[in-house]
């Protein structure tokens, strides 16, 4: 089971990018998926999460500037990421939970994760 993030890359501030998190060896149709994202020095945080019926979460951080979406056909999921700030620059996390899991924002619960993709906003 993997999880291929993809999509990080250098942009100013007010910019936008998209993020993909491929899944493969299983389909994650059912399955919580999410973004955590972590800065150099500090703990790995919530960004995002969208349940297996599509509901979705999002940190008050990026809440109305990042939009979280999922194609079930393609296993693969997507964050949007507009407006972006200095502030934002992180290496971003996929991650998958069984979708019995509700407490999304609590990185203990998620069972696989990618490798990590970097953002950096330049100001």
């Amino acid at each position: 089971v993997q999880l291929q993030a993809s999509g990080g890359g250098l942009v100013q501030a007010g910019g936008s990018l998209r993020l993909s998190c491929a899944a493969s060896g299983r389909t994650f149709g059912r399955f919580v998926m999410a973004w955590f994202r972590q800065a150099p020095g500090k703990e790995r945080e919530f960004v995002s999460a969208i349940g297996w019926l599509s509901s979705t979460y999002y940190s008050d951080s990026v809440k109305g500037r990042f939009t979280i979406s999922r194609d079930s056909t393609k296993n693969t999921v997507y964050l949007q990421m507009n407006s972006l700030k200095p502030e934002d620059t992180a290496a971003y996390y996929c991650a998958a939970a069984p979708g019995i899991y509700s407490d999304v924002d609590n990185r203990r619960g998620y069972d696989y994760w990618g490798q990590g993709t970097l953002v950096t906003v330049s100001s």
